[in-house]
């Protein structure tokens, strides 16, 4: 099935097309390791998880090389390592571990590379020198610049002019600066910095650049180009402008044949801020939340458009999301069909669009329940067989129903089977009130339980 992406360069979608089927090329920025993830955070690893799926569908998982770095280079770390005494390491390691964990918890699978800034500043050094040996760059008083008058065609990615640069450059004009929008490459040491930060260079000793870092990364890693660069559209200028300039003008040819870029959460209409009181950290979230709850909320919309979190779209993901786990449970036991539906991949092969993909999903979820209802064990083993087919394109049924409905913790389990097989004894020697009382005592836990032809079961609502 012909996959068609938006590519912000072009702002067009674009039918994809690999520059090696065997090898798929995709790096998207990761997390700067210095406090935890906010739920805007999540966005770009769920939906680059999901173009990863789709991607493994048509070419296999195997030939998909997924990077995505850790950026333990960063003024917010060493501001955290200031704050706190710790060293930077230990904070970026502490924070790094939360991360993967969180995604984890969000089925998000780890990608196939995740390369660590510290790791390779001496590609980083290698690529500043190629910069300044070719003029795109100068060293100054204060570091190393990218001269972005030197490139003709810089903003082509943000459809930015030059013009548009210097007016809403964040920087005055610095005397160690020709331009107020050039930006650093490497940047001398600043007295009172700590010594992990400090790195030895030609020019100084310092640390690299923000931007710098994920191009020698993708370099290394992927090649001089990629097929996919991916990541929040907070990061469209000047992040990934600048990752072009630097990229194309050290290797001489295109950095990324595709850029995406996900959409911001707003928080009741507003922007998620500090200042603003309304932070949602990821972590706390996957506390009161299953994961694949967040993960399906946050796939109801579409990954390009701005989605509005809140406590309702929780609630509906989680509703709907029983919803299918119940129709799942009804066909769980028909093994041997065939996954024939292809309607989720083929809405997910339209520049991933989730919210037609979920639709279908339900769709399909329809579909078992007819088939239970008429008892028909084929059309069950099949409808089995497509939601688990689909479920896994979006990162979605990954728990048998059982364990969706009742929860991993044995012991409480146990003990819940246990009151649930009394009021089964207790029907059965016709003790109506001491059935109705376990039922009416499981129900105030939040516990319901379901008679059927094959028995009692129960689970948590």
């Amino acid at each position: 099935m012909t996959l068609r992406i938006y590519d912000t360069a072009q702002r067009a979608k674009r039918v994809f097309e690999p520059q090696d089927p065997a090898r798929i090329t995709l790096y998207v920025c990761g997390p700067t390791p210095y406090n935890y993830a906010h739920i805007g955070n999540a966005r770009p690893p769920i939906v680059f998880d999901v173009l990863r799926r789709v991607l493994a569908s048509q070419y296999g998982a195997s030939a998909i090389v997924y990077a995505r770095n850790i950026t333990d280079i960063e003024d917010k770390l060493i501001t955290a390592s200031l704050e706190t005494g710790e060293p930077i390491a230990a904070i970026a390691q502490k924070f790094a571990k939360i991360y993967n964990d969180d995604a984890a918890a969000l089925n998000v699978a780890p990608p196939t590379i995740e390369p660590w800034a510290t790791a390779h500043v001496p590609e980083m050094i290698g690529m500043i020198e190629k910069l300044v040996r070719k003029k795109y760059a100068y060293v100054g008083k204060q570091g190393v610049w990218f001269a972005v008058g030197s490139m003709p065609d810089y903003g082509k990615l943000s459809g930015r002019k030059q013009e548009d640069n210097e007016a809403g450059a964040r920087v005055e004009i610095d005397s160690d600066k020709r331009d107020p929008a050039d930006f650093a490459l490497w940047k001398f040491a600043k007295p009172g910095e700590p010594d992990d930060a400090i790195w030895d260079s030609p020019w100084g000793r310092g640390r690299p650049g923000w931007h710098v870092e994920c191009s020698a990364m993708a370099a290394k890693h992927l090649g001089k180009t990629i097929d996919i660069h991916g990541g929040g559209v907070d990061l469209q200028f000047p992040h990934h402008e600048n990752e072009i300039a630097q990229s194309e003008c050290a290797h001489g040819q295109v950095m990324a044949n595709y850029w995406m870029h996900n959409g911001f959460l707003d928080m009741g209409g507003e922007k998620m801020s500090k200042s603003l009181g309304n932070v949602v950290l990821v972590h706390d979230l996957l506390k009161a939340w299953p994961g694949e709850v967040v993960r399906f909320a946050m796939l109801s919309g579409h990954y390009r458009a701005a989605l509005d979190w809140n406590e309702d779209l929780l609630k509906q993901a989680k509703t709907t999301l029983d919803r299918l786990y119940g129709a799942l449970r009804r066909v769980w036991g028909e093994e041997g069909g065939d996954a024939r539906d292809r309607g989720v991949l083929k809405a997910l092969s339209d520049d991933l669009n989730t919210p037609e993909a979920l639709a279908e999903l339900s769709r399909l979820a329809s579909e078992a329940n007819t088939a239970a209802d008429q008892k028909d064990h084929d059309a069950m083993a099949n409808a089995r067989a497509n939601l688990l087919a689909a479920g896994a394109l979006l990162g979605l049924l990954t728990k048998t129903p059982k364990d969706w409905e009742q929860g991993a913790d044995a012991d409480e389990n146990a003990r819940i089977d246990g009151l649930v097989q009394a009021r089964v004894d207790a029907r059965s020697a016709r003790d109506w009130a001491e059935a109705d009382r376990i039922r009416d005592a499981l129900a105030a836990e939040g516990i319901e339980i379901m008679d059927g032809p094959s028995g009692s079961t129960w689970r948590r609502v």
